[in-house]
Formats: structure tokens, sequence, C-alpha cells
């Protein structure tokens, strides 16, 4: 279950894949996947650490509650990243944060469950790199309008005469 809401989520906030590492998940079974997630962005099941790869220049980011860790609200999430989250009862393997390029953790007291805590790093990516209005410093202010995007002349890599 915990696993088909995280993919949803994933799904919903535009993940461009999702991933396991020596897991067992079915979609079929995992009926809080309304969305059916690995049926509508890819989905890579790897038999283990060992088989598991990503792409060229996406950077791993393991969510672990660990003192030396980062925490959430400083971290400035990678524009290309993927997020590695344990299993409900288990940390992130030595092996598996060996790998990772960051290490991000929650600040709350206790673990969270898989999903909610896929869930606030999903919501703090969209916060952290999207283009959203700034917010206003009191409860009664109103929020600071984005600017409109303004679109440049055309550049040309290979200098060619107008």
């Amino acid at each position: 279950m915990n696993a088909g809401n995280l993919f949803r989520t994933a799904h919903a906030f535009g993940a461009s894949f999702v991933f396991t590492i020596n897991a067992t998940y079915s979609v079929k079974a995992a009926r809080s996947d309304t969305s059916i997630a690995p049926r509508n962005i890819p989905w890579y099941d790897h038999a283990d650490l060992d088989a598991f790869t990503l792409p060229e220049g996406c950077q791993l980011v393991g969510i672990e509650l660990l003192d030396e860790a980062i925490e959430l609200p400083s971290f400035r999430h990678p524009l290309n990243a993927a997020y590695v989250l344990g299993a409900e009862r288990a940390d992130l393997s030595p092996k598996l944060l060996a790998r990772c390029h960051h290490v991000v953790r929650i600040p709350t007291q206790f673990c969270v469950n898989v999903a909610t805590a896929g869930a606030i790093v999903m919501y703090d990516r969209a916060l952290n790199l999207g283009r959203f209005a700034e917010r206003p410093i009191g409860s009664l202010g109103q929020a600071t309008p984005t600017p409109a995007h303004i679109h440049g002349k055309p550049f040309r890599r290979n200098k060619k005469p107008d």
C-alpha cells in the first residue's frame, strides 16, 4: 500500500520515473495507486544494489533520519535527482548511503511513514524548484506576484549572419 501511495504521489508531482531495489511490488496488489503510476511513467525494478543504475547526470538523494544529514528546509534540490527512501522499519544500508550524492533528513522527532516522507520531499522539491509567488511576511499580507517570464531573442550556437 505504501509503495503504491508513494508511486501515485510521484506521478502526481510529475516524476520522470520510479524505481525499486530488491523489492516486492505488485501494481495489482497496491490498491492505493489509483493513477497506476508504473503504467504511466517508467518503473525500473532493480534486482539488487549492484544492478541499480541511474541516468547520466542524475544525482541520488537519500532520505534518512541521520544527525549528520542535511535538514530538508536547508537543502537545494538538484535539477536531475532521484530520491531513495528505505523500507518502513529499516534504514538505508551503508552501501546505499555511500552511493548517495546527498543525504537529507526531514526534521521530525521520529520516523514518519515512507509514503508520507516521500510526499513531504516531493512537495519541498516543488516549492524549491518551482516558480511560485513569494509568501507574504505576515498572515494579513498579500503574496508578491510572480513576474511575467520575458522571452529573449533566439540564441544561436553557430554564429550565422542575420
